[in-house]
């Protein structure tokens, strides 16, 4: 097989990180169909293994997130092996999408086709000043398909419809200013932001964290009045669990200490 999945726990004073990199670097770590395999696998298992709190997503070597499909693999399908390869490439999405806690996209250098699906299927996004993104399919003779389809609500449609339709490229301050990456960091100081990120994460609840990114996902389908029925169920839920009575707690007495502490 070509290339590998690499799965790390990083333990951390306040919690457990899952890192799930995608190795395939002689070929800018493009998904083939084992990868991608092995990647759903990797999402599940990290994401099922005790205390993890948050998943981080990269790419080896330091010049790809993930640089497309293995466009050598794509251009010696039929029409049925076609539609299997693009579903592989939509289950990498869709476990990101489906794991309960939030998982993070650490992209450096470039990230075009199943890599920006990829990317956006993640809950938020850090770039790196010298990463690049592009959605080049039509370029290839085919459509953007599968997990292009939440861009819109990332970028609005006229960018989505620029990505797609004509192809271009460009670099992480233009997405961060279309809404595509909420942080940018230089290529040396991406594991500072990407700490710090993790550091604001895991200062939320464990269990809150999960019915957040529950709610969040359900918000995406619901009407308005559905939506917000859902958090009202959400809001109940969270009130089973003794992480609300005790975080709400402290910050009750906290508070009470700095007011006497005022004097």
């Amino acid at each position: 097989m070509s290339g590998q999945i690499v799965r790390q726990i990083a333990e951390r004073k306040d919690g457990k990180v899952a890192f799930v990199t995608i190795d395939n670097a002689t070929k800018l770590n493009s998904l083939n169909s084992a990868l991608m395999s092995d990647f759903v696998a990797a999402i599940e298992a990290m994401a099922a293994t005790p205390g993890v709190r948050a998943i981080v997503v990269t790419g080896a070597g330091g010049k790809a997130f993930v640089g497309g499909a293995d466009i050598s693999e794509m251009a010696g399908l039929g029409p049925s092996a076609a539609r299997a390869f693009i579903t592989r490439v939509h289950r990498c999405c869709a476990a990101v999408r489906a794991a309960p806690v939030p998982v993070i996209a650490r992209v450096d250098g470039h990230c075009y086709g199943a890599g920006l699906e990829l990317a956006a299927s993640c809950d938020f996004r850090i770039a790196s000043t010298a990463a690049r993104f592009g959605m080049q399919e039509v370029r290839l003779g085919i459509p953007s398909v599968v997990e292009a389809a939440v861009l819109p609500q990332l970028i609005g449609w006229g960018r989505t419809r620029d990505l797609l339709l004509t192809g271009d490229v460009f670099g992480a301050e233009e997405a961060q200013k279309w809404g595509l990456v909420e942080r940018v960091a230089t290529p040396e100081n991406m594991e500072g932001a990407l700490d710090k990120a993790l550091s604001s994460l895991l200062a939320g609840g464990a269990n809150a964290l999960r019915l957040q990114k529950a709610l969040i996902a359900k918000w995406e389908t619901l009407s308005l009045p559905a939506a917000i029925q859902a958090g009202i169920d959400s809001f109940e839920d969270a009130f089973r669990s003794e992480e609300a009575r005790r975080m709400l707690g402290h910050f009750v007495e906290e508070q009470a200490r700095r007011r006497a502490a005022r004097g």
